[in-house]
């Protein structure tokens, strides 16, 4: 029986991997050697950058809450400390939205924290 060299299979899959290369630079997305190397790193950043996002977005909550913090005149992680003290279960994020968003509420928080620490 002929080696099938050209059957559809395998059109299919090289189609599929420079489909995912288009617009990469060079060779890249035309060669399906390079393509398929660049399509592999391609996924790993991907992965990890998955991970990654949720570590860079917490960062970014907790400096913004920070700021805010900072301007009513108390830290971070005394602001954190008196929330948890008074029983307050805001996630960072919100916190975040509401320190640009909504100044008045977040004072009233913060005003909240103080008493509840004592200050």
């Amino acid at each position: 029986m002929p080696r099938a060299t050209d059957g559809t299979r395998r059109k299919d899959r090289r189609k599929k991997i420079l489909d995912k290369a288009k617009g990469y630079w060079g060779r890249r997305s035309t060669n399906f050697r390079t393509a398929k190397d660049a399509i592999a790193k391609a996924g790993q950043y991907a992965y990890r950058d998955r991970k990654r996002r949720k570590r860079d977005f917490r960062r970014l909550w907790i400096t913004r809450i920070s700021a805010a913090c900072r301007a009513e005149g108390l830290s971070y992680s005394r602001f954190m400390n008196g929330l948890a003290k008074a029983e307050v279960d805001i996630n960072r994020k919100a916190l975040s939205n509401m320190a640009i968003e909504d100044k008045p509420a977040f004072s009233e928080l913060v005003a909240k924290a103080k008493t509840a620490l004592g200050d």
